[in-house]
């Protein structure tokens, strides 16, 4: 069983991802300098995280291993992200084995103690035209789903919300920049469409022209985890302006360590203490180094980030 901190009387646990080093998709068995499970879980751990998430299924550790290095680093599994393809329901089947590994890596890491429960975090796939197209949609709706494409998501969300709880699992829908799920709009509409909760993810809500601050009022009832990030807009701008693929909101460093961006964090906290917010808070910096020195870099800033927070009572 893991076993982590309680938060403290917010109700807030704080948590890292594997990702802020460096370590997902692209980069995990592809990129040699990328940090392996264990010395990432000790840079976790070692910074002061309650928790971390799983990052690509397998990378901290498989079956009853990765409960135990979870419970001997005193660190909560906080989720696991996962892309699928909602509105397409041939393709959402054959996606399926995917979710399926995500929940028995739950089930293999045991419960948490004192902590909230990992959430299946789950994002729309995209396709290839929004990914070569982000940060457009906000203002360009013909570039999203039209009615039809909505009700294929709405009845395939559903699916997979309930293949979730009926493991024990309550999910949690992420919007992320380049999928069919990325301008406020269409984070609406996913709450219109379904009953999840909503992972608002800060940095991506930022560089999709959103208001952070404004949307944990407005969602309050929906929010059941949340992703902080700090975000450069100039960053975002020079992407659409070049005409940029999605790729290039890790390549260009869209997203800075805490308090070095355009994010209001301490608004973000303020916020979260008004509407009472109880779950995990995860700190995420999406970087796509290339470098030795830049992955130790991002070690560096994960402690940062870390420190940043403590001094804001979290």
């Amino acid at each position: 069983m893991t076993a982590v901190g309680s938060g403290g009387a917010s109700g807030i646990v704080v948590a890292n991802a594997p990702v802020s080093y460096g370590a997902f998709e692209l980069t995990v068995g592809i990129d040699p300098n990328v940090p392996d499970g264990l010395q990432v879980l000790d840079e976790v751990a070692g910074a002061g995280y309650a928790g971390i998430d799983l990052g690509p299924v397998g990378y901290l550790g498989r079956g009853a291993e990765l409960g135990e290095r979870l419970a001997g680093r005193n660190l909560g599994l906080a989720g696991g992200y996962l892309e699928l393809p909602y509105a397409d329901s041939e393709a959402l089947h054959q996606a399926m084995p995917a979710l399926d590994e995500l929940l028995y890596a739950f089930d293999a890491a045991g419960p948490n103690r004192d902590a909230p429960p990992p959430r299946p975090t789950l994002a729309d796939a995209g396709s290839e035209s929004r990914r070569a197209r982000p940060g457009r949609s906000g203002a360009d709706h013909g570039l999203g789903l039209d009615a039809d494409g909505w009700q294929r998501f709405g009845v395939g969300l559903a699916e997979v919300v309930g293949r979730c709880r009926d493991r024990g699992y309550e999910p949690t829908f992420h919007h992320e920049t380049g999928t069919y799920v990325e301008a406020p709009w269409e984070v609406e509409r996913v709450l219109e469409v379904s009953d999840i909760g909503l992972c608002l993810d800060a940095g991506h809500f930022l560089l999709a022209g959103g208001d952070p601050v404004a949307a944990i009022g407005t969602w309050a009832p929906r929010i059941n985890h949340f992703h902080l990030k700090d975000a450069r807009r100039s960053v975002m701008a020079g992407i659409v302006a070049d005409g940029v693929p999605a790729t290039g909101i890790w390549e260009r460093e869209a997203f800075p360590p805490l308090g070095q961006g355009d994010q209001d964090v301490d608004g973000i906290i303020a916020a979260l203490r008004r509407i009472s917010y109880q779950g995990w808070l995860v700190v995420e910096q999406d970087t796509l180094p290339r470098t030795k020195a830049r992955f130790d870099q991002a070690a560096a800033d994960q402690r940062a980030n870390r420190s940043y927070l403590a001094e804001r009572g979290l």
